[in-house]
């Protein structure tokens, strides 16, 4: 069990500079995400190879894996979206609120029971995300890094809700499946339906940049090795013995370092106002009672086991 909190933890901590190198990079997100996905299907072929951990799905788990693989794509379309048109904290914090949307969505997906409490203290956090976007001071001027921060808060709650679902419906694959084999598939099959859309989106956007330059070469390297080869590894071996909402509570933890790296790197926080902190606390008190909530039941569970 201590490796799996070890585990989860590294994860969040590499997963932490995402929104930061996401903002780096100057591709739109679509198009960052398309390199991402296919420098880290290649990077996992060829491991998956190298440690002979090919292995078949069932038919059933098959559709599943695409059905993630797809979300995997939309998820991380709607996050660097939230970044281009907010910031890096904003799109992290919205993130947030994922411990929301698996408290209500496990029970539904699992068959289990919804815990009144869990949901309660989860929905501070939807209260924070309301007081980051009612607060936060509006600007009139297109050129402004903040002038569709709306948006970008909207598109961070839409890459929320979308990570509490493959989060649950990750968590009967990962305890099947080699996890680097299983996130090869999801990517390769997230890659896929982007590249179905990419004709669409070049037809909208015939003037987009399509090519990586300067550093971008690099920022999207540390992207798809680090944050998402290494990441996604580390998490579906720590989802094997962590409930998902034990997953999604770690994860929460993302923001914090998200934050402190956009604050240090970005100077974000001369964007933000009053209504970040005060939103950002609440979701931060939530994630605490929730700890809090998750220790105690464990204390419980361990005592009646004696």
């Amino acid at each position: 069990m201590k490796r799996a909190f070890a585990q989860i933890h590294l994860a969040v901590l590499l997963w932490g500079f995402t929104g930061v190198l996401g903002k780096a990079i100057s591709l739109s997100a679509p198009v960052l995400v398309w390199y991402r996905m296919i420098i880290t299907a290649a990077i996992l072929a060829f491991i998956v190879s190298q440690r002979k951990e090919w292995v078949k799905f069932t038919r059933p788990d098959l559709r599943r894996i695409v059905g993630i693989g797809m979300m995997y794509a939309v998820h991380w379309v709607a996050f660097y979206a939230s970044i281009k048109y907010a910031n890096a904290s904003i799109a992290m914090v919205c993130l947030a609120t994922a411990s929301v949307f698996t408290a209500l969505l496990d029970p539904l997906l699992n068959k289990g029971r919804f815990n009144k409490v869990e949901i309660l203290l989860s929905f501070m956090a939807v209260g924070g995300v309301y007081c980051i976007y009612a607060l936060q001071p509006r600007h009139q001027d297109t050129a402004h890094p903040m002038a569709n921060f709306e948006l970008g808060v909207l598109l961070g709650v839409v890459a929320s809700v979308i990570s509490a679902i493959f989060t649950v419906l990750n968590k009967p694959l990962a305890e099947k499946y080699p996890p680097r084999t299983l996130v090869f598939y999801e990517m390769s099959t997230g890659l896929l339906f982007l590249c179905l859309l990419a004709p669409f989106y070049i037809l909208q956007q015939p003037d987009e940049a399509l090519l990586p330059h300067g550093l971008d070469y690099l920022w999207i390297f540390l992207l798809s090795y680090c944050c998402t080869v290494w990441g996604q590894s580390l998490a579906m071996s720590a989802l094997k013995r962590l409930s998902a909402f034990t997953i999604t509570l770690s994860v929460n933890l993302e923001p914090v370092y998200g934050i402190i790296l956009a604050f240090l790197i970005f100077r974000e926080n001369d964007q933000l106002g009053a209504g970040f902190y005060l939103g950002m606390g609440l979701i931060f008190t939530s994630l605490m009672l929730q700890v809090a909530l998750l220790m105690r039941r464990s204390s419980k569970g361990a005592k009646a086991a004696l």
